[in-house]
């Protein structure tokens, strides 16, 4: 469609031989410029003015092409051109096609090269139809739409390949195809746009201003392709000299690379592969350049070092800085590896273009083995001197500093700075005195200490001497003559000798924990202050003190905090304890004091003080204990003369202190003798109760009021001593809780009464009572599970009787182990409910299943208009919690009258029937059933 009507106009419109000419003018023109452009490329002189002459040659060129085409065109009219637009059309020509050689300089990728293309096809299509508008002729000029658009099309595609084989190759047949590309862009673009235009007579005249007949525009023309010849062959002059001298200098390059070889020089590509290989680096590495051209440089790297990168990491901070210097092991062709020093730089051409590295690598593999020898010779000395534990330094025959190692100071707070080498000796004892003591040293006080220094200096052999420097350093100073004059002088800390001898002696009399005075250290004291008081006639008072459930604190919150404790109560009372008095402690929760005194209010004194620093709380960050002790007190001469005698004595007040309500503090009487040593000899029997058979359990029944039915029946523990018989529960139990032996003694309870309720027929309840000490226990637990789970008997059956005393120590934790117990299905009941700790607060914190009212308040309803409101009050408080109320201690009519019409759920006592065995308790049913 578009071929043949180019072709026709080529033949039957254009003068042949003019045609052919335009071609030549154009291709030569088209080499010349791209010859020009390499010369920019490559920074030869003055790139800007390169880039200027490759753009005028192909202005002109192009120029010249496209109106010698015209002369040889002939559309049947005269033909003449109008000079100022003529003129304008090679500006537009020689412009853009300069402006679009700079794009295609300033980067090498193609989106560059592609907008440089478009930018002179545009222009050279512009030329053209400038060029047409500068024809005058007696006609009208109509162009083809079609033909336009094509043939601007054609002169833009040929010239962006054009540009990447100018600019992108370095051979000269790149640079024919390439000005060849240019005029087959110039001369499609001239036929394309010549076949679709259609001259059309008219009586136009002509436009004002010069007309160039085409006689003139032929001279013109031959000017100008006169000076595009004159340019390609300047430019061809001038790129062979350049060509010349750059092979010159790259040969004496050359032969001075190649002739340096004691060290491997070779060139890297962009990638990091060889590029060149002189004979250094084939003497270092082993490799001809034959077999290493193309190889990367990882292959002279270690394996580890090919694994973390080296190879890479390096190539891209020569890229990334310019130049690397770095040292490593490498590898020679025959495995063997040498110590390289490795230069690497990033080669760029003129125009900044990145185009490879250069790397220098030398052997120095001798060099580092002589620099290691002689660092690890430095380390070791400075290491041996450093990590001395004593302090050194050397000193010549002059007495001036030598060497001091760190530790000197460390010693003396002494710097480098303050002591430089050169120093006087005298000036190294004033400058430690002086830092050390923060004193300033008088001359006639430092002459002292060096006179004593030198004349042990003097001796044969050296000495040393015990210098304390301050209240935290003793030294043993050490001198040592040498055999050229001067000495070497050691100092050693001794002060955690001398620290560690008075730290035994104190350990050995003094309590480790609080620091107080240990048992033999107390019994020392004390007898001096005995022997003291009988010589002066005054009086000593020796007391025993033990600390309340301090076992429980431990077990409770740890040994931690129990040791914590313990030392805060020691501080108190060290801190009111009289300048003649004494503390001290034992071990565990022991502790025991005596006071010297004339004057009794000083010892009343004395003991209210003691009593209530062991009764303060202790705050331990959101925990807050009360610790509470019993204090035993045996005075002197009236308790006893011997020491023995009077410690004894305090301890059986101690002990009476402990049983009475509300005393902590006890005197020491006559009768305590014989109660301490029943007391004792009673909880050395109930260790062995159990397993003589001695325990047992009596049940006592529990009804329901309103039904008057069986509902349960509470185990109550009884022990039959072989001596004494029948023992009641308030006189052994407490003696059970404090020795510790109620948990041994509570499990059996609970077993026993979960086999006994196992057997009943009638899935009556049993109720068992929890010690406080029980609760606290961390087994608690699985002794609970285990109970049933031998026993049989279902969860629900079993009800855990506790009183609010058992929460005090620590609630939140004893709530937490109730909560799990529920969770098994057991029932949870609150003892005595009314009396001692007994508040709402407990009732709110946990859901218990039931609420048992004190006995002492049935007792005395009868009696007490207060006791029957209590009643009344705790009865309306289980109906609005939900929460059944049994009543202890029924043993009447009227007392049963009371709650029922209060409406008290359930009732224990002596009216339904007195503790005793299972086996009777069933037969008693079994009588009141029949009666």
């Amino acid at each position: 469609m578009f071929v043949l009507p180019v072709l026709l106009c080529i033949r039957d419109d254009h003068d042949i031989r003019l045609v052919l000419l335009a071609g030549v003018i154009c291709v030569m023109s088209a080499i010349a410029s791209v010859m020009l452009l390499r010369h920019a490329r490559d920074g030869q002189g003055d790139s800007l003015r390169w880039t200027a002459a490759a753009g005028l040659a192909t202005g002109f060129g192009i120029w010249a092409t496209h109106f010698v085409a015209m002369l040889g065109y002939d559309p049947g009219f005269v033909l003449g051109f109008h000079a100022p637009t003529t003129l304008f059309s090679l500006v537009v020509s020689v412009v853009t096609l300069t402006v679009s050689y700079a794009i295609a300089l300033r980067s090498g990728r193609l989106r560059y090269r592609c907008l440089a293309g478009a930018l002179a096809g545009c222009g050279i299509a512009a030329m053209h139809y400038i060029g047409m508008h500068a024809i005058e002729l007696p006609a009208e000029l109509r162009w083809a739409p079609q033909f336009v658009v094509l043939s601007v099309v054609f002169a833009i595609v040929p010239i962006p390949p054009a540009l990447v084989l100018a600019l992108d190759r370095k051979s000269r047949m790149s640079a024919l195809w390439a000005g060849m590309l240019l005029g087959a862009a110039v001369l499609l673009l001239h036929f394309t746009g010549m076949a679709g235009v259609e001259v059309i007579p008219s009586a136009a005249g002509v436009r004002p201003g010069a007309i160039l007949s085409p006689v003139t525009m032929g001279y013109v023309i031959g000017g100008v392709a006169l000076a595009v010849l004159l340019i390609c062959l300047i430019t061809v002059l001038a790129s062979a000299r350049m060509r010349s001298a750059i092979r010159t200098q790259e040969r004496q390059f050359s032969l001075l690379v190649q002739g340096i070889n004691d060290c491997a020089i070779y060139m890297l590509d962009p990638a990091g592969r060889v590029m060149s290989w002189n004979v250094g680096a084939q003497r270092l590495k082993g490799y001809r350049a034959d077999e290493i051209i193309g190889t990367p440089i990882r292959e002279f790297y270690l394996a580890q070092d090919r694994v973390d990168g080296v190879p890479e990491a390096g190539l891209r901070h020569a890229r990334e800085h310019g130049m690397l210097n770095a040292e490593g092991w490498r590898l020679r062709k025959d495995g063997s590896c040498f110590w390289a020093h490795v230069t690497i730089e990033a080669v760029h051409d003129a125009r900044g273009v990145f185009t490879g590295y250069t790397k220098l690598t030398r052997d120095m593999t001798e060099y580092k083995a002589s620099q290691d020898q002689l660092a690890t010779l430095a380390s070791n000395l400075d290491a041996a001197l450093s990590n001395m534990h004593q302090g050194l330094c050397l000193f010549d025959a002059d007495e001036r500093l030598v060497m001091a190692n760190a530790r000197v100071g460390e010693m003396f707070a002494v710097s480098l700075e303050d002591c430089p080498i050169g120093t006087t000796f005298a000036e190294v004892m004033r400058r430690g005195a002086e830092n050390r003591l923060g004193i300033c040293v008088s001359e006639e006080v430092l002459d002292g200490i060096v006179q004593r220094h030198r004349a042990v200096i003097a001796q044969p052999g050296g000495g040393s001497v015990i210098v304390p420097v301050a209240d935290d350093m003793t030294l043993a100073i050490s001198h040592r003559p040498m055999a050229k004059g001067g000495w070497v002088t050691t100092f050693d800390d001794v002060t955690e000798r001398y620290r560690a001898d008075a730290r035994i002696a104190h350990m050995a009399m003094h309590d480790e924990l609080t620091g107080l005075p240990n048992r033999p250290n107390y019994n020392d004291l004390l007898d001096r202050a005995l022997a003291g008081a009988d010589m002066s006639g005054a009086r000593v008072a020796v007391l025993g003190i033990d600390l309340d459930r301090f076992k429980e604190i431990n077990d409770l919150h740890g040994h931690a905090i129990g040791d914590d404790v313990l030392r805060r109560l020691a501080e108190r009372m060290r801190a009111i304890c009289p300048a003649a008095g004494v503390v001290a402690r034992f071990g565990g929760d022991e502790f025991a004091a005596f006071l010297p005194y004339r004057d009794a209010a000083a010892l009343d004194g004395f003991l209210a003080a003691l009593e209530a620093c062991l009764h303060e709380p202790i705050e331990h960050g959101s925990l807050t204990i009360f610790p509470g002790a019993s204090v035993g007190v045996a005075l002197f001469p009236d308790h006893g003369t011997r020491r023995e005698t009077i410690i004894n004595n305090a301890d059986l007040a101690m002990y009476r202190a402990k049983e009475a309500v509300g005393r902590r503090t006890r005197f020491y009487s006559q009768d305590m003798d014989e109660a301490a040593r029943a007391r004792r000899l009673l909880a050395n029997d109930l260790r062995e109760a159990i397993g003589r058979g001695e325990l047992s359990l009596a049940y006592q029944v529990q009804r329901s009021i309103s039904t008057d039915l069986v509902i349960g029946y509470e185990a109550l523990l009884r022990w039959h001593h072989p001596r004494d018989g029948w023992i009641s529960p308030t006189e052994f139990i407490p003696i059970a809780e404090e020795s510790g032996e109620i948990v041994r003694i509570g499990e059996w309870v609970l077993r026993a009464a979960c086999v006994e309720a196992a057997s009943w027929e009638q899935p009556w309840r049993i109720a068992v009572n929890l010690s406080p000490v029980q609760l606290m226990q961390p087994d608690l637990i699985a002794v609970v599970t285990s109970a049933l789970v031998s026993a049989g008997l279902p969860a629900h059956r079993l009800e855990l009787e506790i009183t609010e005393t058992a929460l005090i120590a620590d609630k939140v934790r004893a709530l937490h182990v109730l909560r799990q117990i529920k969770a098994l299905g057991v029932t949870i009941a609150i003892d005595d409910f009314g009396t001692g700790y007994s508040s709402l607060d407990t009732l709110n914190s946990f859901p218990f299943d039931k609420i048992k009212i004190d006995r002492s308040f049935l007792m005395q309803s009868e009696t007490s208009r207060q006791a029957r409101a209590i009643i009344r009050a705790v009865l309306a408080l289980g109906h609005s919690l939900e929460v059944p109320v049994l009543a202890e201690g029924l043993e009447s009519e009227d007392q049963l009258r009371l709650l029922r019409s209060e409406g008290c759920d359930e009732a224990q006592g002596y009216y339904f029937g007195r503790p005793m065995p299972m086996a009777a308790n069933i037969e008693f049913a079994q009588r009141s059933e029949a009666a």
